[in-house]
């Protein structure tokens, strides 16, 4: 897997053309013995290939427009994109008129120069962090593809696309981790920015007090360039990685280390460990806080209230057509009155000062994104009861940053010939520059130990 700073580097000199990157990732998506037809739900092969002509005579011309001139992207079926149907993983959708404009942020991905291979397929409407979709199937993760393991979701099929050689960099949402999730179990590089630093326009939403927009990527300095054009910033003048020695992490214990599995918890030692040795200050605090979560949310939370608010006329009409298990999910939100959602606004506005307030003096939270590795498939689509559990289990600590309105970043830490671990670097809202800059030391220390 090339970043995008070695991909660009192949261009300039002369050794691949944007044609040639495109085909490539066309023939690998396209491919029947491969996982394209699970990992994308439409491919843009036409459009593509007159992009990369076009970014290819660009180059010629002195006139790349940025880094990612050339470069093949996914993005996630639930991003509008100008005269297409947008699904969001669904079949429900499958009738609705074409968008008539391009979302926001593809708008300047493009703009930058990258190159749409496709739209990827994703848990219906976003709604769990397992990445299974009964009607377009679910594409395999590449670690232990015998066994047949979870992508993670909802962005399962941008991750795969990045592992599978389809795109170089995959687009998707986050609403509880669903760019995390799917970067830490597939071992690539997933960001989720600070929910107002990306705009929403032209998005099909879960959540709209908890959605945000982020890369799934092979790198930090990926995430952080993808990021920079998705948020109207110059990509001129990136992140740069901050000294490890005398960093202050904080390892909550409450929760975030609950359930881990032998695989995860072994490797999160070992990076705590290893950030020690490099000068950094790991310390264990009991975040009391993070117990509070569930009880807050006992109600289904935002994610259920906004669900059901913009699901419950689609419903009305088509329930029928809808995974039971996403829609399940989201009729819990018709339990909610509008006493009860404004009890949660204050709630959460409450929990997140006193949060903030506790984690101040550290430069960041560091967790195991998920406490386990991937499971196989085929036992969640069998069992209804491990389904949620894992679900459940999966979703859990990505969330509390949702909640807490932060930012954070998944990086590997698994070395080769292990399972697929990643580890999260987490701060309150606002401080994404310097949370990338943290996560690139620690990536390159992580790289260095592997």
């Amino acid at each position: 897997m090339p970043t995008l700073a070695q991909a660009a580097l192949t261009l300039q000199s002369g050794h691949e053309t944007a044609q040639s990157l495109v085909d490539a990732a066309l023939a690998r998506a396209q491919h029947p013995a491969g996982e394209g037809a699970r990992v994308y739900t439409e491919i843009h092969a036409d459009a593509a290939r007159a992009a990369a002509q076009a970014s290819d005579l660009l180059r010629a011309r002195g006139l790349a427009r940025s880094p990612l001139e050339g470069l093949p992207i996914s993005v996630k079926d639930l991003f509008d994109i100008a005269g297409r149907n947008t699904r969001a993983g669904s079949v429900v959708l499958a009738e609705a008129p074409p968008a008539t404009r391009t979302a926001l942020v593809v708008e300047r991905l493009q703009a930058a120069g990258a190159i749409v291979i496709g739209r990827t397929n994703m848990t219906e409407f976003a709604y769990s962090g397992l990445g299974i979709n009964p009607h377009y199937g679910t594409p395999l993760n590449a670690w232990d593809r015998a066994t047949g393991r979870i992508p993670g979701g909802s962005s399962s099929g941008a991750a795969v696309s990045v592992t599978d050689g389809m795109a170089l960099a995959g687009i998707g949402s986050d609403t509880g981790g669903s760019v995390r999730i799917p970067a830490a179990l597939c071992g690539l590089t997933g960001f989720k920015p600070t929910a107002r630093r990306v705009p929403m326009d032209g998005v099909l939403p879960l959540s709209a007090h908890l959605d945000s927009l982020g890369p799934i990527a092979p790198s930090v300095a990926c995430c952080a360039l993808l990021d920079a054009v998705m948020a109207g910033e110059s990509w001129e003048d990136l992140p740069q990685a901050l000294p490890l020695a005398g960093l202050r992490l904080a390892v909550p214990t409450t929760k975030v280390l609950d359930g881990m599995d032998v695989t995860v918890g072994r490797v999160f030692e070992r990076a705590c460990a290893t950030l020690r040795q490099a000068g950094a200050q790991v310390t264990e605090i009991a975040l009391s806080e993070l117990a509070e979560v569930a009880d807050i949310n006992a109600k289904g939370g935002f994610t259920a209230a906004e669900a059901w608010a913009w699901h419950r006329g689609l419903i009305a009409r088509a329930e029928d057509r809808y995974d039971p298990r996403v829609v399940s999910r989201i009729r819990r939100g018709s339990e909610q009155s509008a006493a009860d959602f404004i009890d949660l606004l204050a709630a959460r506005k409450q929990w997140i000062a006193r949060v903030t307030a506790r984690i101040a003096s550290y430069d960041a939270l560091l967790m195991p994104t998920v406490p386990v590795v991937a499971p196989p498939l085929a036992e969640l689509v069998r069992d209804e009861a491990a389904y949620f559990h894992f679900n459940a289990l999966i979703l859990r600590n990505p969330t509390f940053i949702n909640f807490l309105d932060g930012c954070a970043v998944s990086v590997p830490a698994h070395v080769p010939g292990e399972a697929p671990v990643g580890i999260s670097l987490a701060a309150s809202g606002g401080h994404d520059r310097r949370l990338l800059g943290l996560a690139l030391a620690v990536e390159a220390k992580m790289s260095r130990e592997a």
